[in-house]
């Protein structure tokens, strides 16, 4: 086996560039030459002159057997995985394709509620139907965790039938269940794990973080290097452990899924992510750790603010988590998540990764400094003392989380079906056509075939007054929901 220190991909694209071939191949910009001279001035030539096609020296995606493979190979080594696959469709690629090797049209998939879009839209494209369990609720801080083994097993044992159980681990918010007992329970079916580790390509590199899926046993992960391994955005992977789950029919769907004109540019990155994970994973995690651990302390010093931390664990549901998220409730201060964001951004230039309507999200990777940390400190300091009248007047806002509501038709049936558009609040009561989420972090709230109900139209009314993103329906606006069409009876 190649040095995990070595980069096949990274340095045969560079040498091919070095040759500098006269090129009578995509892309038509060759080398930038043909493109806006000054977007090529800020990419640069080193760049483009990496942003190739799957010509003969450079392997296939699709088929690969050289640079590709050997960058893949390494992959797999470094996390523990018989297979591994790159790709450019991002972890919602890498995710479609899990649930698309294992289920077809009629199939059980059980799945967490608080599952990102992309599950949702590979049941439809599958055809299979969703059974769905209840994440843990965290009343206090108004967001779902993960799901409990006790959970998992009540759904295998009613549904033992189900073709794969599908786990988030960890949470968008860097929460962990046991994910090791949950993939001894599904084996004991003889049912496959799908991980989305959408938020956890680090945990596989540190003894202190949490559990990895291929540590956990599972069959299937896909992960985000470029969430915060190191990678550039758009590129993930898909580990596989054969046993459950054919490598060859991974392939193959991926293959339907992925473009023929894969980005070079965005695989050399996930190549030269890896060698630096396997290489120093474990010295760069720590410096992330220490750096959120140093904001934790302080951010606790501020007055109506509080970031989570190792206190919330100890429920079947928080098993772990990742300390390099920084779960910032701000409801103590009177005003949004939201609210906070935006400040945030107008008054410090500071832009965080999500908001809700009681908290406020910020990821630490190897990427920031302590002067970062410290700009950050400070303007929640100053926003402390600014809405200071307004927390000390805060009650503690009543936690809205959306029910589950029945699945009355399958999705993909609802999704083709004959449909209509109705008014917004007059839908209770329909079968709704498309979704409805909030995003980020893209949980549903609706999915086709869902019957419409007045608590989740309220959820959704609260959530755009606070001006939360709510996305999904064809009207971005939400005047109208497209719905399954009802025909007359018969007189």
């Amino acid at each position: 086996m190649t040095s995990q220190f070595s980069t096949p991909l990274f340095t045969g694209l560079v040498e091919h560039a070095k040759k500098n071939p006269i090129q009578f191949h995509i892309p038509g910009h060759k080398k930038g030459n043909g493109m806006d001279p000054e977007f090529k001035d800020f990419i640069g030539d080193n760049a483009l002159s990496i942003d190739l096609i799957n010509i003969g020296p450079l392997d296939d995606l699709h088929q690969p057997k050289g640079i590709i493979k050997e960058a893949q190979d390494l992959a797999a080594e470094a996390f523990g995985a018989d297979h591994t696959f790159f790709s450019v469709q991002g972890t919602s690629g890498a995710i479609m394709a899990m649930v698309m090797t294992t289920c077809g049209p009629g199939d059980k998939i059980i799945v967490p509620r608080n599952v990102h879009k992309s599950v949702m839209s590979a049941v439809v494209f599958s055809g299979a139907t969703p059974v769905f369990i209840h994440p843990e609720i965290d009343e206090n801080l108004g967001i779902s965790h993960g799901i409990t083994t006790d959970a998992v097993e009540k759904a295998l044992a009613q549904h033992p039938d189900a073709k794969a159980v599908l786990v988030i681990n960890p949470t968008y918010f860097g929460i962990s269940g046991d994910l090791r007992k949950i993939v001894e329970v599904a084996h004991s079916y003889r049912i496959p794990v799908l991980v989305d580790e959408a938020h956890g390509v680090h945990i596989h590199f540190h003894d202190e973080l949490p559990l990895s899926a291929m540590q956990a046993g599972a069959d299937m992960a896909a992960t985000s290097v470029h969430k915060l391994g190191g990678s550039m955005t758009q590129s993930s992977i898909l580990n596989v452990r054969e046993g459950l789950v054919s490598p060859q029919r991974v392939q193959a769907i991926l293959s339907m899924l992925t473009t023929t004109s894969t980005s070079y540019v965005l695989l050399a990155s996930l190549d030269v992510a890896r060698k630096r994970l396997a290489t120093e994973g474990e010295k760069l995690a720590n410096q992330a750790i220490a750096l959120a651990e140093y904001a934790r302390t302080e951010l606790n010093k501020i007055e109506h603010i509080h970031c989570i931390g190792r206190e919330i664990l100890g429920t079947k549901a928080t098993y772990d988590l990742d300390p390099t998220k920084l779960i910032i409730s701000v409801s103590d201060l009177g005003i949004t998540g939201y609210d906070v964001e935006k400040w945030l951004r107008e008054t410090y230039n500071i832009e965080v990764e999500m908001s809700d309507l009681y908290n406020v999200l910020c990821i630490v990777t190897p990427g920031d400094s302590k002067e970062d940390i410290d700009c950050l400190l400070t303007a929640l300091q100053q926003l402390s003392r600014e809405v200071h009248h307004l927390a000390e007047k805060a009650t503690k806002p009543a936690i809205l989380l959306p029910d589950i509501p029945v699945l009355a038709v399958t999705p993909r049936d609802a999704f083709y079906a004959e449909t209509e558009v109705v008014p917004f609040h007059e839908s209770a009561g329909r079968i709704i056509a498309e979704f409805v989420m909030v995003y980020p972090p893209g949980i549903p709230i609706f999915i086709p075939g869902e019957i419409i109900t007045e608590e989740n139209l309220s959820y959704i009314q609260t959530n755009l007054e606070a001006g939360l993103p709510v996305q999904g329906p064809e009207d971005f606006e939400l005047k109208t929901l497209r719905v399954i069409k009802e025909h007359k009876a018969i007189q």
